[in-house]
């Protein structure tokens, strides 16, 4: 083999490796800023390109992904002059790469000192009570802010947020103390609540109580007055079924007056001292006495002799 044949072939295999190294695939969510002969030319996006070797070159590489960077605290001041610590992350994205590339010179640098000069002038007109409970406002004032500062540099800010707000010690010790009060008030309010809901409940359980033995009370005085009625009907009932078994067997004067005398005789168990008897009851009160004498008299046989009395 000849020198000019593998000079070619040297030739070939540096061209080969020129071209190969010279063969960029652009990924998703990336970009890449290319220069010519020192000078901006294009953007490359998602894809296969070829640079121009010696020519052009890759200036930066740029994600277009949201990016999320935490800035450590910084010191402000507020408004009744109360310095305290605040440290803020930052969400934002590149919208123009160019723009990017050659906006700012130290793009991260910038955002963070910018955000730490916007926060101090926020915060410097506020007190510190306002500070502390106004978050949303102060992120949505720096969002502002900062997008329209960083429009220049091809960023847009998306979102801020305030990471933690760091007061004084003598201040949060004074912070400490009260949301322990404020805790202990809640505790006696909860328990305050709880003791009227159990005194509530006693006072109602006793109520039900009360009314419930009134009703038991009301029920048997009911079924109690209920039997007494259901004993007078009885006893009225078997009266007047003798009066009728009596009306019904045609009775004569003799039987009316010793009915009559049996009344007087229950009349005179009781407890009367004086009993005012008719004439006709007391006649026939000896008519009975003869009668029972009549009956009694006893037999030779040892039996009472019934006579017959016409």
């Amino acid at each position: 083999m000849g020198i000019g044949m593998i000079i070619l072939i040297v030739v070939v295999v540096l061209v080969l490796i020129i071209l190969a190294t010279n063969i960029r695939i652009v990924q998703q969510s990336h970009a890449y800023v290319i220069e010519r002969l020192g000078a901006f030319h294009t953007v490359w996006s998602v894809g296969i390109h070829f640079k121009i070797p010696f020519i052009e070159r890759v200036a930066r590489y740029v994600s277009l992904k949201e990016q999320v960077v935490d800035f450590a605290p910084q010191p402000v001041i507020t408004k009744d002059n109360v310095t305290m610590q605040i440290d803020t992350v930052l969400y934002f994205e590149i919208t123009d790469p160019k723009l990017y590339t050659y906006g700012v010179e130290h793009p991260m640098s910038a955002i963070e000192n910018l955000t730490a000069t916007t926060l101090r002038n926020i915060i410097g007109d506020l007190e510190l009570d306002q500070s502390l409970t106004s978050r949303d406002i102060i992120n949505t004032k720096m969002r502002t802010i900062l997008d329209e500062a960083t429009d220049p540099w091809g960023i847009k800010v998306n979102r801020v947020e305030l990471k933690n707000i760091i007061p004084p010690r003598e201040i949060q010790d004074a912070m400490e103390k009260q949301m322990k009060a404020e805790r202990e008030r809640r505790e006696a309010i909860l328990q305050a609540e709880g003791k009227k809901q159990s005194q509530i409940l006693v006072a109602q359980g006793e109520k039900e109580s009360v009314v419930l033995r009134a009703e038991a009370a009301k029920e048997a005085r009911l079924l109690e007055a209920e039997a007494q009625a259901q004993a007078i009907l009885k006893v009225q009932q078997a009266q007047a079924d003798a009066l009728r078994m009596l009306n019904a067997a045609c009775p004569n004067d003799q039987v009316v007056k010793l009915k009559a005398l049996e009344a007087f005789q229950a009349a005179a168990d009781g407890k009367a001292t004086k009993i005012i008897i008719p004439s006709e009851i007391q006649g026939l009160a000896g008519l009975a006495a003869g009668l029972k004498t009549v009956f009694e008299t006893p037999d030779p046989a040892g039996e009472p002799e019934k006579k017959e009395t016409k």
